[in-house]
């Protein structure tokens, strides 16, 4: 089978880990990116759950945005939350 060069962006931290994992595991970068590609091909899916953090809903970056106008405008001030330890 004929190979080809695959090049993307991908955080540093993100691959440091990611290499950790694949050391102990006994891979490489580069065998780990193959096994997905051959199971995203070969199932059409990607082979775990991927889902939306709901803290970045629609709904709720409107909130935030709305909150942080009122304190930019002195409508409102910030508070510090119960569960912060000071």
């Amino acid at each position: 089978m004929a190979q080809t060069m695959v090049n993307f962006r991908i955080d540093e931290e993100v691959k440091r880990k990611m290499e950790s994992a694949c050391k102990e595991m006994g891979l490489s970068l580069s065998t780990a990116f193959n096994i997905f590609a051959v199971k995203v091909g070969n199932e059409r899916r990607i082979p775990f759950e991927v889902s939306a953090d709901p803290f970045y809903s629609e709904s709720n970056m409107k909130v935030l945005e709305e909150r942080a106008a009122k304190i930019e405008s002195g409508e409102s001030v910030p508070k510090e939350h119960e569960l912060i330890e000071v």
